[in-house]
């Protein structure tokens, strides 16, 4: 896969407040038309997940959730609301970790995240009871995405749907991808040639997440409301490609 010199990141201006029900690709077309941004064979959109989340409707008012006993008793222990502890545990196939203010879950897409993805910033101000789920399913979410832009752009395009998520051992949070679609989260170098002839064996290189974390930077974590950012000059192979392909499998993973 050859490398390109120079890779061209943009933060799409004038996206609106979104809200249900809002066609977020044909927010975005104009967004990329007043941008003077016309799309071109191989760029990439990258979209933060709570545009897609809300245009999506994933908001909950806490006030409508009834905890059931499992939730009142994780949320007295991590000291954190049971009507949002009710919401985790709906989300997530298990709780791995705990403590005071945070949950460590196996989120039902795959991935392990804190408090199941469930968001309370950039939703609806600090005294609301609306929270934010992640989409029902973000690869969908992306193709369908995908497809409106191809539609009217007449080109070859991927998008990718990007959060935040902490890492182990290390502090802050990067962007992560969560759904993907015309682009390779994971690249398979195993079989090529170093510099120096040795072949590599083991390395498969994370480009969704590469990607995602670049992409992170301009849409920031607080009120920048630059949520998507287009992508040129990346080089990539042309395949489809999942989120799900850069899960590791738990009978690999060390940690869990």
């Amino acid at each position: 896969m050859p490398q390109p010199r120079t890779v061209t990141l943009s933060a799409l201006t004038g996206i609106p407040h979104i809200h249900p029900g809002d066609d977020l690709a044909e927010i975005i077309l104009q967004a990329l038309e007043r941008d003077g941004i016309a799309l071109e064979g191989g760029d990439v959109i990258v979209i933060g997940q709570k545009v897609v989340s809300k245009s999506e409707g994933r908001l909950r008012d806490l006030g409508t959730v009834r905890p059931g006993e499992e939730a009142v008793r994780l949320g007295r222990e991590t000291e954190k609301d049971p009507r949002l502890v009710e919401l985790i545990l709906s989300e997530s196939r298990r709780v791995l970790r705990s403590r005071s203010g945070l949950i460590i879950v196996e989120h039902r897409l795959g991935f392990v995240c804190a408090n199941a993805g469930i968001d309370h910033s950039n939703v609806a101000g600090e005294e609301s009871d609306l929270v934010l789920l992640l989409p029902e399913d973000p690869d969908g979410s992306a193709k369908i995405l995908r497809d409106r832009l191809q539609r009217a752009g007449g080109q070859d395009v991927a998008v990718l749907i990007i959060d935040s998520h902490g890492r182990p051992w290390r502090m802050g949070t990067v962007g992560v991808v969560i759904g993907a679609a015309g682009f390779p989260c994971l690249v398979d170098l195993r079989g090529q040639e170093d510099l120096y002839g040795y072949r590599l064996r083991v390395t498969e290189v994370g480009l969704g997440d590469e990607l995602a974390a670049a992409a992170s930077m301009l849409m920031g974590q607080a009120a920048e409301g630059t949520p998507v950012i287009h992508v040129r000059g990346l080089a990539y192979p042309r395949r489809d490609g999942s989120m799900t392909e850069i899960l590791r499998p738990e009978e690999r993973d060390l940690f869990r």
